[in-house]
């Protein structure tokens, strides 16, 4: 964790405590597949029409579910519906955030096609509350470029009639999958306990906390799991310790920082109770074993950060003789 140090609220009679806190983002491509009922639904925006899918009460569902609501069956009597239809309720959206729609204000809005029977939900592009109302007609505003998702509606605007693109080509391969971005942005405050831990990684320990059964527990937890406790006993633990399980990571995936095969383990640092996870290199990955004594790998002291076990490049084998199972079955 990066960030500036905050003053806490602590007892009055007391000096508040000092605590972390930290703008974080978590950013990445989710990829997923679609299947035949929403791709088919995806294929037809490219193609610049709307699909739904008549259910065995007769409705007609848009977006097409995959199963009928009534009786559970897979649903597969696709309807092809208007462009046009009818606000059912709205939103207004006076500030929008990044990643939505427009950067001005616009409406959400629940929105009943003509054919359908159920509402869609998108974004109506109107200049104020003022023009939108329930029992608004609308329609669609196609996407210049249309490329298979849900962006291939721009938006609706107010109107009675259709403005549908010229047809094209059904000849292209269906949509079998989607990429959508993931970016989220949130402000972590560290716990107290958490704060202390950070602060000894930052200088280079690996901090502990006693609970009230006498079980240490790495990284510490704000509270004792049992009673509820705060859990302020701290244990400064070696950086040493034994594998008690492991698996070891053939299949590459985005992001991924280490070419596979490699280890990932579980270490049960000396002193500690609690197996934390870790990578372990250092050694063919067919070395690794359970009951393997283990030792950390610091980073380069310049590198290091309030970033948590980041601090630790990775543990490796330290050459001690195997610990003994019993030693470390309690602990799996």
């Amino acid at each position: 964790m990066t960030g500036t140090i905050a003053q806490g609220s602590g007892p009055k009679s007391e000096p508040a405590p000092e605590v972390l806190a930290a703008e974080l983002r978590m950013k990445f491509d989710y990829t997923r597949s679609v299947g035949p009922t929403i791709g088919r639904f995806l294929t037809g925006l490219r193609e610049g029409r709307i699909v739904g899918v008549r259910g065995s009460d007769g409705r007609v569902i848009v977006p097409p579910a995959e199963y009928d609501p009534v009786t559970a069956e897979p649903l597969t009597d696709f309807v092809d519906v208007a462009d046009v239809g009818t606000v059912q309720s709205w939103s207004w959206v006076a500030e929008p955030l990044p990643g939505q729609p427009f950067d001005r204000p616009f409406a959400w809005a629940l929105i009943k096609l003509d054919g359908a029977d159920t509402a869609l939900l998108h974004a109506v592009d109107v200049a104020s509350p003022g023009e939108i109302h329930t029992g608004l007609r609308v329609r669609v505003r196609w996407a210049a470029e249309r490329t298979g998702d849900i962006h291939d509606i721009a938006a609706f605007e107010p109107g009675d009639t259709s403005a549908a693109p010229a047809a094209s080509s059904a000849d292209a391969d269906p949509v079998i999958g989607i990429v959508t971005p993931i970016d989220l942005s949130y402000k972590h405050t560290a716990s107290p306990q958490e704060t202390v831990f950070l602060k000894a990684i930052q200088e280079g320990r690996l901090v502990g906390a006693r609970a009230t059964d006498g079980k240490v527990y790495f990284p510490p937890r704000g509270a004792d799991p049992r009673t509820g406790d705060p859990t302020e006993d701290y244990v400064d633990l070696a950086d040493t310790g034994i594998v008690t399980t492991y698996c070891i990571v053939n299949v590459p995936f985005q992001g991924q920082r280490i070419k596979p095969p490699y280890v990932a383990a579980y270490v049960l640092l000396d002193g500690s109770d609690i197996p934390f996870l870790h990578l372990v290199l250092g050694c063919e990955p067919s070395e690794v074993r359970m009951g393997m004594r283990v030792k950390a790998v610091w980073k380069p002291r310049e590198e290091w950060t309030y970033d948590g076990l980041d601090n630790v490049s990775h543990f490796e084998p330290s050459g001690e003789p195997d610990a003994d199972y019993d030693s470390f079955s309690q602990h799996l």
